[in-house]
């Protein structure tokens, strides 16, 4: 990997969900003392990602700040369980953040009550979500924050296809028929499979990504770069912010690069969000350059420690 994530550092844990389980990193803080109580955070990573890639370089900087930091791959996705694999509901996906808040909960370690949550692009828009339905989640904040079913129902950024959503819902039931007649599962990428299927028309976020995930900047071999087709009807349904007026009083953070094309689900996310919430702009910076560059992630992890220390911490 070109930059560092941390990943290694982290202990390997399991925790349950329902019937299945799902596969974590803990970072503890430094100095750790077992007969102490810690703040702890749930970290949740970006549509397509896995937790050895940008949520555990963000846990690993909230433990050396004094926190005990959970990044976890979702269910039906990297070394977590759950069929049929590759599934990205967004249902699913906050279900499986109240579950890594039920984890924290059973550590002897953990302050129960000093609990708060933050995701990364499409894990953002999963934590915004999850706040609004789970009370143990003090404080919440998103880096580079992306609403799944905005896009699903609008196009990603930069992408202009009329009628959107209508031939997206077409391809979903085709592809469901298909597999309900025994015919292989049906899968997109979620971001371009080679340099070769970049062209004029790849939009800028899906470059940043390609970048991301694609190349030794940050591979990652459970990181499969697909999901299922039939995902996309459960995407299109969902809206991360439809409730997220009800959060006051916790505390609400929006970390966003100056250039991300994605800076409008940050917008719309805020506009809809009741007071106290604030939106911290990072100068230069792009949606992708906040997974790992340095000079942008020290910046946002300065951020997040100061709001995290108010809102859970010391709340």
């Amino acid at each position: 990997m070109l930059y560092e994530t941390h990943y290694k550092e982290g202990k390997k844990v399991w925790f349950k969900k329902f019937d299945i389980k799902l596969s974590g990193l803990l970072f503890l803080p430094k100095n750790f003392e077992r007969t102490k109580k810690y703040p702890a955070i749930v970290v949740t990573h970006p549509g397509g990602g896995v937790k050895e890639q940008c949520s555990s370089l963000y846990a690993w900087n909230l433990s050396q700040n004094g926190y005990v930091a959970l990044a976890y791959d979702a269910s039906h996705q990297g070394e977590s369980e759950g069929e049929p694999r590759y599934l990205e509901d967004p249902t699913s996906r906050v279900e499986d953040i109240r579950s890594a808040v039920d984890y924290l909960t059973t550590l002897e370690y953990v302050d129960a009550e000093k609990i708060g949550a933050m995701g990364i692009c499409a894990g953002g828009g999963y934590t915004m979500n999850a706040i609004q339905t789970e009370a143990r989640i003090k404080a919440a904040a998103g880096i580079s924050t992306w609403d799944v079913g905005d896009s699903a129902k609008n196009g990603f950024p930069g992408v202009n296809i009329e009628n959107f959503m209508q031939k997206l819902l077409k391809e979903v039931a085709d592809a469901r028929t298909k597999e309900a007649r025994g015919e292989a599962p049906q899968y997109w990428n979620y971001v371009p499979k080679s340099e070769a299927d970049i062209d004029e028309n790849t939009s800028v976020i899906q470059k940043e990504a390609y970048e991301y995930y694609r190349t030794d900047r940050c591979y990652y071999p459970t990181s499969v770069n697909k999901y299922l087709v039939s995902s996309n009807d459960k995407l299109a349904a969902w809206d991360a912010f439809s409730h997220i007026d009800t959060v006051a009083p916790r505390p609400l953070l929006f970390i966003v690069g100056e250039k991300a094309d994605t800076l409008y689900f940050t917008n719309d996310a805020y506009n809809r969000a009741k007071s106290p919430k604030e939106i911290f702009t990072i100068k230069g910076a792009t949606h992708v350059d906040l997974y790992d560059k340095p000079e942008f992630v020290n910046q946002a992890v300065k951020k997040l420690v100061e709001f995290f220390d108010r809102g859970v911490k010391n709340a």
